[in-house]
């Protein structure tokens, strides 16, 4: 008997251990697409062979977007809210300054705590950057803000990779381990500690991040950078690889030990860059388009889930998904999913989770994705964009605007608004100005010089009478052929047919409206209600 007893609990205890659900987060800084031979639009690759690793267990998001730099980035994931929220709008302590992140602020680790308290461990190792390091004091707000365990560096940039700060729950030492290996060796020593217990590892590493360096000698397979700086200083690009390579050499030390730990298989891994790669590894001819900017090139990330919770693994998605998503994901993987009722009004979370396309049960959970930049010191890259499935607005605070078709001209190089918009053109340029406008609550994004009341395809201008309309409305130039669709300030179709001139509108809420003429003369024309 006592004997199938001690069976019973050795069975009871494997059980447990099978059902322990973690979450890996890992952030890699300064890196874009460019470099990872596996997005379709690199233009160089390095070797990574375990990031590599994760696609045939998950789901590699090719429309990935973060905020255009650091800061920024790990504020909307820590609080699933938008920069104009939290106020981290560039880069903490940087040369144009941006505010810092409020500790009061609801994070992933806190709401975790309230799901188990106590029941999930919760480490941030690595690069912080949310908040100034004096006063002292300062240094324990990653644990006042949830987190049982900080180790790494608390500001931005570290001076040297083999001569760095560390803080560690509060308290700084100085550090001359090479610094990506030092990480990767505290998140294997914190998770090798929580052999029963489930939890959460936000693993900022600071590589591929400058200063550019020679990595020590086996984690990389460069074997002619002398490692000298007038030699970084030509070949910066080699450096950042040789970066890369190494962070990727240490990552495959961090699987080995969760593989050996009996973790692995229970690990849900996000992978992801915080922002573009800087004009010094830009592969774009017009690297005033690379991190800091809103362009793509500065805010198109890599992107990639997997674990256990994929659903028919190995697939490429075309979602589009924001970093502040993986608030509400990494909540949701934890089975959290009542996480909503704990937001106070006067706090919105901007987080969409993501787990319906990675249990294959959605293509998409967003309509469109948002990133923006302020400085305290305003620059002449602060803007905010916006962009749906194939075409993205950009609004530069200084006033200026630039629209491009992404899915032509993913480069950005042809301004539609240099030019006449055609139908379609117009028709999303104002869906995503509206929806910008509402997104942010003030003011208008929509620029009334876009586009007229009066828009033809063929040249011959068709016009909407009585505009502003109440009930009827009617279009002079259109022939008996033509159809209409009417559209909601938001691209919704209100009406499809023919015969609008016998169509009832009164019913419609006052507000503006697109009408689309389809026929011999195609044609857009904004009309209002009221």
């Amino acid at each position: 008997m006592k004997n199938y007893l001690i069976l019973f609990l050795l069975l009871a205890i494997a059980a447990t251990a099978r059902a322990q659900h973690n979450v890996l987060l890992i952030i890699a800084d300064d890196l874009g697409t460019d470099y990872l031979g596996f997005y379709e639009d690199h233009q160089d690759t390095a070797a990574v062979p375990n990031i590599r690793k994760l696609l045939s267990k998950g789901v590699c998001f090719t429309n990935g977007m973060s905020n255009p730099v650091c800061s920024a980035t790990r504020a909307g994931i820590l609080t699933g809210r938008y920069s104009f929220r939290t106020g981290v709008g560039a880069v903490v302590g940087g040369t144009g300054g941006s505010g810092v992140l409020n500790i009061n602020e609801l994070t992933i680790p806190r709401l975790l705590n309230i799901y188990q308290p106590n029941g999930i461990a919760k480490a941030n190792i690595g690069k912080w950057h949310l908040q100034q390091a004096m006063p002292m004091s300062n240094l324990n707000n990653p644990n006042i803000m949830g987190y049982d365990l900080f180790a790494g560096n608390f500001i931005g940039q570290i001076n040297s990779y083999y001569n760095w700060t560390k803080v560690t729950n509060g308290v700084s030492a100085n550090v001359t381990t090479y610094a990506t290996t030092e990480t990767i060796n505290d998140a294997i020593t914190w998770t090798a500690a929580q052999p029963d217990k489930p939890f959460f590892l936000w693993l900022a590493v600071n590589a591929p991040h400058t200063p550019f360096h020679l990595p020590p000698a086996g984690l990389h397979s460069y074997t002619n950078l002398s490692g000298t700086q007038p030699d970084i200083n030509m070949n910066p690009k080699s450096y950042f690889k040789a970066s890369l390579e190494a962070l990727d050499h240490e990552l495959g030390r961090l699987f080995d030990s969760l593989e050996a730990h009996g973790q692995l298989e229970n690990t849900d891994i996000i992978f992801i860059g915080d922002n573009g790669n800087t004009m010094q590894t830009a592969q774009i001819a017009d690297t005033d388009k690379a991190k800091g900017t809103i362009y793509q090139y500065g805010v198109h990330v890599p992107f990639v889930i997997a674990g256990p919770s994929v659903v028919n693994p190995g697939r490429v998605s075309d979602a589009l998904v924001n970093t502040a998503d993986l608030f509400a994901t990494i909540l949701e993987l934890f089975g959290y999913t009542d996480w909503p009722a704990q937001i106070p009004v006067d706090k919105p979370v901007d987080s969409q989770s993501i787990l319906p396309i990675l249990k294959d049960e959605s293509t998409e959970v967003r309509p469109w994705a948002f990133t923006e930049i302020f400085n305290n010191t305003p620059s002449a890259d602060d803007g905010k964009t916006m962009r749906n499935a194939a075409y993205k607005l950009l609004h530069f605070d200084n006033g200026h605007q630039e629209f491009y078709h992404l899915a032509a001209d993913p480069n950005e190089l042809n301004n539609l608004l240099n030019g006449a918009l055609n139908a379609t053109e117009l028709t999303n340029y104002l869906y995503l100005c509206t929806e910008m406008t509402t997104l942010l609550g003030s003011g208008s994004f929509c620029n009334a010089a876009v586009g007229t009341d009066d828009v033809a395809e063929n040249g011959n201008t068709l016009s909407a009478y009585p505009n502003p309309f109440q009930s009827h409305l009617y279009v002079k130039g259109s022939t008996e052929e033509a159809e209409f669709e009417l559209l909601n300030a938001v691209g919704q179709v209100v009406f499809a047919g023919k015969h609008l001139e016998e169509q009832d509108f009164s019913g419609l809420v006052d507000g503006v409206y697109f009408l689309r003429v389809l026929g011999e003369k195609v044609a857009l024309i904004k009309v209002k209600k009221q």
